[in-house]
């Protein structure tokens, strides 16, 4: 078969009718008669499937036998105008070469609904649906917004370490790195484990987040954003976790919180608007199969300014809600930090939009996020978002050197991890902002799928790293 290989997605799309073209793929569904076997075939391309029509006296009888749901085919035919309903074309087979056959027996995805239950269990064929095809294109397209949005602003991609010493959101709850044989760990005469031996000679740990390093290059490029692997060693189990993840976290000299909060309003309707544009097949898929109200969420999201709300005036509307008899299975008080129940109610309830939430109380946030006159409050902003609640967490950060230095050993931060962070206060420290994003709760948002565990292609969970 010597004619070079069209894509599926490029098929659709033809307009030479009567030319012979060559496309691969796998087999989704046959049916047919004694006389034509109709085969719908896809490539992973697109959402959608190119129509093969085989007569019968063309071919073996054992290779149409073979071509059964999940068989890999290569076809040469002749490109024809459709005349079944929802395509436009199709292809007329003189050529058929089977290149792996599947069993229909064992073969785990017939035509039939399988629940996401189920093919989390199959996470190594999961991508060949419908559904996740269409999600594993849009995390692509999003990526891919992701860097076209910060790199026509100037700012710089700034890898950094997956491999670290330090905790940054002081969690603890850190996964380890280390080649010490764990059966026989070397102990000082406190008890304590001797990490001389081990490959860096000291503790490490997976990253919880590039965010300090971040700060350290802010400090020289100007401006950069990470978007790398994160990990937490948190024994969490809901529809919201994930034990690694990724993250995108800018990190802007002279950016005061107001200037944060511009640039994470314009970088998500960026990415938003660019699903809408690059992603409709897929998005309009998802909208039609799962979930009726997700390109007018996404569109809702595009409309309107996102509302910026003090976390005092934020806790106000929810005790005036609890006060006109609402429910929430969490308390709600000045000092609390708010569950996801609390977010989604101000965004979907009371605004029926995005919600920026800013100046939160000093002791629910990180020792990082600068402080406000009031010696209570600091300087950060969540956006919170319908479906998800918060989908970006950030700040304007303590650029004072005394101050910094004051929260670190008020949490008791061990002062040796964090030496090289503090000099950036003490050489030429200047104002500086944040945040970071979950690149799965935005794909949650995009795609409108209810579990994190569906939106990466193989979830590392408590008890679960298959694959």
């Amino acid at each position: 078969m010597g004619i070079r290989r069209t894509k599926i997605v490029d098929a659709l799309k033809l307009t030479n009718y009567g030319e012979t073209i060559n496309v691969k793929g796998w087999v989704r569904t046959k049916r047919g008669n004694k006389s034509v076997n109709f085969i719908a075939m896809n490539d992973g391309s697109t959402i959608n499937n190119i129509q093969i029509v085989a007569d019968s006296d063309k071919f073996d009888e054992n290779i149409l036998k073979d071509i059964t749901t999940g068989a890999c085919i290569s076809v040469v035919g002749k490109l024809v105008q459709s005349q079944g309903k929802g395509q436009t074309v199709e292809i007329h087979a003189d050529a058929i070469e089977i290149y792996g056959t599947a069993d229909v027996n064992s073969y785990p995805l017939q035509k039939k609904g399988h629940t996401m239950e189920f093919l989390r269990e199959i996470a190594h064929l999961r991508p060949r649906t419908n559904t996740f095809g269409a999600v594993f294109r849009i995390r692509h397209n999003m990526a891919i917004a992701i860097h076209k949005f910060f790199h026509e602003r100037g700012f710089f991609y700034f890898h950094t370490p997956i491999i670290t010493a330090s905790d940054c959101e002081g969690a603890g709850q850190m996964f380890q790195v280390t080649t010490m044989n764990l059966y026989d760990l070397k102990k000082d005469e406190k008890g304590s484990i001797n990490y001389d031996n081990d490959f860096f000679g000291r503790q490490t740990s997976l990253t919880v987040s590039g965010q300090l390093e971040g700060e350290l290059a802010a400090t020289a490029l100007g401006a950069i954003y990470t978007f790398g692997p994160t990990f937490r060693a948190e024994n969490s189990n809901t529809p919201r976790h994930l034990a690694e993840f990724w993250m995108i976290e800018p990190e802007v000299a002279f950016n005061d919180i107001n200037d944060n909060m511009d640039l994470a309003e314009e970088f998500i309707k960026y990415c938003v608007k660019w699903a809408l544009d690059n992603c409709r097949d897929d998005v309009q898929f998802l909208n039609d199969m799962f979930d009726k109200g997700l390109i007018e969420r996404l569109e809702g999201v595009l409309k309107e300014s996102f509302v910026r709300l003090p976390y005092t005036e934020g806790i106000k509307i929810l005790e005036e809600a609890i006060a006109k008899g609402h429910k929430f299975e969490y308390p709600v008080f000045w000092g609390c930090d708010l569950a996801s129940e609390h977010e989604r109610f101000l965004v979907e309830n009371h605004f029926k939009r995005p919600v920026i939430l800013t100046d939160y109380p000093k002791e629910i946030k990180a020792f990082y996020m600068k402080q406000n006159e009031d010696g209570k409050t600091v300087r950060a902003m969540d956006v919170l978002f319908p479906t998800i609640g918060e989908i970006i967490g950030g700040s304007e950060r303590e650029e004072n050197y005394d101050k910094l230095l004051a929260r670190i050993k008020e949490l008791n931060i061990p002062m040796k991890d964090m030496w090289w962070y503090l000099d950036t206060r003490k050489f030429g420290t200047c104002p500086h902002s944040g945040f970071g994003l979950g690149f799965e709760r935005l794909l949650l948002f995009v795609t409108g799928m209810t579990n994190i565990r569906d939106v990466i292609p193989f979830p590392r969970t408590p008890r679960t790293a298959e694959f």
